[in-house]
């Protein structure tokens, strides 16, 4: 089970600290590996979304919010577990959840919120096995 950021002083790292950057999944380097191409152009993208005068963290919070709105659910579980390999605290993340319910209706706000979190308690425990 993932913990809210309060209850997660175990550690002597400050709430905000960066975790070990998950890689992509297997399948996604597989695919980018099958097609260079498409994972250049995607890189290309990528890159024009970082520049500009949006910080990282916010870019990150942005990313995760158009991907609730969209209702893309690997982009959300994704999201979410870049956003705390940033170093963003797990109480920024929820907050998304409320503020996108109002745009898109508690259903939809509550399967984002289910995704995050069976992201993020998937990635928990898979962490604890990689110790």
């Amino acid at each position: 089970m993932v913990k809210k950021a309060k209850s997660a002083k175990k550690t002597k790292e400050p709430k905000t600290a960066q975790r070990a950057a998950s890689k992509p999944p297997k399948r996604y380097r597989e695919f980018v590996d099958r097609f260079p191409g498409l994972g250049a152009a995607w890189e290309t993208i990528h890159a024009a979304g970082e520049a500009g005068p949006l910080e990282p963290r916010t870019q990150r919070l942005v990313r995760v919010a158009v991907a609730m709105g969209a209702m893309r659910e690997g982009a959300v579980r994704s999201g979410a577990r870049k956003a705390l390999d940033q170093g963003l605290a797990l109480d920024e993340l929820e907050q998304l959840v409320p503020l996108a319910a109002a745009t898109i209706g508690l259903p939809s706000a509550v399967a984002c919120w289910s995704w995050m979190r069976d992201a993020l308690e998937k990635d928990a425990k898979g962490a604890k096995g990689r110790r």
